[in-house]
């Protein structure tokens, strides 16, 4: 066994191989960017090294820099992790000339799984299904419309050296595929160097199954059953499960038979995710699944598969990658009860799922319900660097209903305060109906979106306590002067005063006027209701409302706060009084960057007439992108940037003529 590696990642992932290392008495060394400095990761590894700037160029995918750490610090393996240098067989080779043990496949198994076009080719060859489609080297746009046509839409566009649902395009009607085409290769060359794609039949309703596969440099390889990935938005993962619902033993052993036979087929030595995707239109077949990819990788979603078999799936890669044999035979394998995973993402799902930046002013993580993998902490900040994950929340439960009952429990005991995530989505998703009954597939978010992103609305005491701290009311008393414990209070008369919150994009004026005893009559709309604190511990509060007992926290982040009440998160805004709506107001002629990153295309000329919702730019951030479209219908007036011109939070883009202007 290995006496210490070197960890070429960052984040959750970086965070949950430290772990298992240090359980097996292993030393670790991290890596960072400037982002990156004071970092989780950083901190739990023994020693750490600085590789770069803060843009992953620069950064984590520095071979040379990574191979230099570990000549100084005398690491004698590399943990790969996710993402970033996991599937670069140059970087598995430069190591190998290094003298430096790659925890992961060889170079081949990579490069023979690594264009999408190349591995489907293959995996015919050794008897495993493949989804109908063109995966040949001519990429003229015309010969593909051809193919596509020949196909049958709809289709699927694919970066054939893609992943992670990057440089992925579905096309309903033929006179779309020429735009999704481009924005496929433009996204596939962003992302992985390489622009060409392969054409697919897309399936109506499809299922995304995969199998964990296992090799070691001794030709054995089995596999560890299935999880089910269908719950997807935008082709990437959002809640995962061990084993997949309705899965008969026909189909599990032929998909398991199948991926087994594909690991073979590149003699694949570590872990490794062999994806198909199955057909579901007449329920699940052993006759209609097909190859979609091979992840010659740990996989995000491998702590499900953990908890169903009680493996360290770390434990097994470090194990094989030291020259050791598998630590189980296939018939020694079983699994028990079910697991789900939810990716809990800073990111605003009402708002097409944008990836959010901020400080985590709070963070609470349900740690006593769940397996809980993060790679931050309170105070972190999510960056524009890298992928906004906050944790990964992973249960286990004797039974699918337990574990999903679980599952929520965990997501609504979660608290995260000063940057917008997607946890009531996830909570949302818990309570689907279908979803809940095991009835999945990858068309399930998209179909009932509007559902699933509803936002509730503040409740009043919510809307009352919110006003208390904004005033300051709510604050514990200090010293033992008995006049402390009456706040607001006024020797002459109940004082009044009034909080300005804007909620739901309006402002409101919540007069407080305080009474006796850290009690205040709160007047919400047309009615007053009494509020006592009862008792202040930090955020938390517990209170009274006319005889009822209740428990809340709020959390103050810059110019708004967040009370957390009943599983729910209501954040309100904090404006200056002073300031008037000049800006709100001028919104709706502007299209304003919702996030750092690159204008990556310009569609629009100043002077054109364009209609509401008509795309004018395109923004790369977060190694995704994002559409911004005509806030109305009208003329552009300025055009403030160009083509690969790199942008911050809240600059204007472009602005259209006040419409006075424009009928002139």
């Amino acid at each position: 066994m290995f006496k210490k590696i070197l960890i070429a990642n960052r984040g959750e992932i970086a965070c949950r191989v430290i772990g298992t290392a240090k359980r097996l008495g292993i030393r670790t060394v991290a890596v960072y960017s400037d982002a990156d400095a004071n970092a989780k990761h950083v901190a739990m590894a023994d020693e750490a090294f600085h590789i770069g700037p803060a843009p992953v160029n620069e950064s984590y995918l520095r071979i040379g820099k990574i191979i230099e750490a570990c000549r100084i610090s005398g690491a004698e393996a590399v943990h790969p992790g996710y993402g970033f240098l996991s599937e670069n067989p140059d970087f598995v080779e430069a190591l190998d000339h290094a003298g430096i043990a790659f925890i992961g496949p060889s170079a081949s198994s990579i490069r023979a799984m690594g264009l999408k076009d190349a591995a489907k080719a293959l995996m015919e060859k050794a008897g495993v299904p493949v989804v109908p489609g063109y995966h040949g080297d001519n990429q003229d746009p015309d010969f593909l419309e051809a193919k596509a046509d020949e196909i049958g839409y709809p289709v699927l566009i694919k970066a054939r050296a893609g992943g992670g649902g990057k440089g992925m395009r579905r096309v309903d009607d033929p006179k779309d595929f020429q735009a999704a085409l481009t924005g496929a290769r433009r996204e596939g060359e962003a992302s992985f160097g390489d622009g060409r794609v392969l054409i697919e039949k897309y399936l109506t309703k499809p299922r995304h199954i995969e199998i964990q596969v296992f090799g070691d440099t001794h030709g054995n390889a089995v596999h560890l059953f299935e999880r089910d990935c269908s719950l997807q938005r935008r082709h990437q993962k959002v809640i995962e499960e061990a084993p997949a619902p309705d899965m008969p033993e026909e189909m599990r052993a032929a998909m398991g038979e199948a991926a087994v036979r594909a690991a073979k087929a590149i003699d694949y030595s570590g872990a490794g995710t062999i994806e198909f995707i199955a057909d579901v239109s007449e329920g699940l077949r052993s006759d209609r699944f097909f190859f979609m990819e091979m992840n010659t990788r740990l996989q995000v979603e491998h702590p499900v598969t953990e908890l169903i078999t009680g493996e360290d799936l770390v434990e097994w890669q470090l194990r094989v990658a030291s020259g050791e044999v598998l630590p189980k035979t296939q018939e020694q394998l079983s699994f028990s009860g079910w697991a789900f995973e939810a990716r809990l993402y800073a990111e605003d799902a009402p708002k097409g799922f944008l990836p959010a930046i901020g400080t985590l002013e709070h963070l609470a993580l349900p740690e006593a319900i769940a397996r809980v993998d993060s790679g931050v902490r309170s105070g972190d900040e999510i960056t524009p660097y890298y992928d906004p994950m906050i944790a990964k929340v992973i249960v286990h439960g004797p039974t699918r209903d337990a574990a999903l009952g679980k599952l929520l429990a965990a997501l609504e005991a979660t608290e995260v305060a000063g940057c917008v995530t997607n946890a009531a989505f996830l909570s949302a998703l818990c309570r689907h109906d279908g979803f809940s009954k095991g009835d999945v597939d990858t068309g399930l978010i998209d179909r009932d979106l509007e559902q699933l992103i509803e936002e509730p609305d503040v409740p009043e005491d919510a809307v009352a306590l919110a006003a208390l701290a904004a005033l300051g009311l709510t604050r514990p008393a200090e010293g033992s002067d008995p006049f402390e414990t009456l706040a607001g209070w006024r020797i002459w008369s109940a004082s009044r005063q009034f909080a300005l919150l804007e909620i739901a994009g309006d402002r409101r004026d919540i007069e407080v006027r305080a009474l006796e005893n850290r009690r205040f009559a709160v007047h919400l709309d047309a009615k007053v209701k009494t509020y006592e604190i009862v008792q202040v511990d930090g955020p938390a509060l517990t209170y009274d409302c006319d005889g009822h007992r209740a428990r809340a926290k709020v959390i103050a982040g810059g110019q708004d706060l967040t009370v957390f009440q009943n599983g729910h998160a209501f954040t309100v805004g904090l404006p200056d009084r002073l300031s008037g709506d000049e800006d709100a107001a001028g919104a709706g002629d502007q299209v304003i960057a919702p996030m750092p990153g690159l204008v990556k295309v310009v569609f629009a000329e100043a002077g054109e007439d364009v209609t509401k919702d008509q795309p004018l730019l395109i923004l790369e951030a977060m190694k995704m992108e994002h559409t911004l479209k005509a806030p109305r219908d009208g003329t552009i007036g300025d055009l403030l940037v160009a083509e690969g011109e790199q942008v911050t939070d809240g600059t204007v883009l472009l602005a259209l003529k006040e419409e006075a202007d424009a009928a002139a």
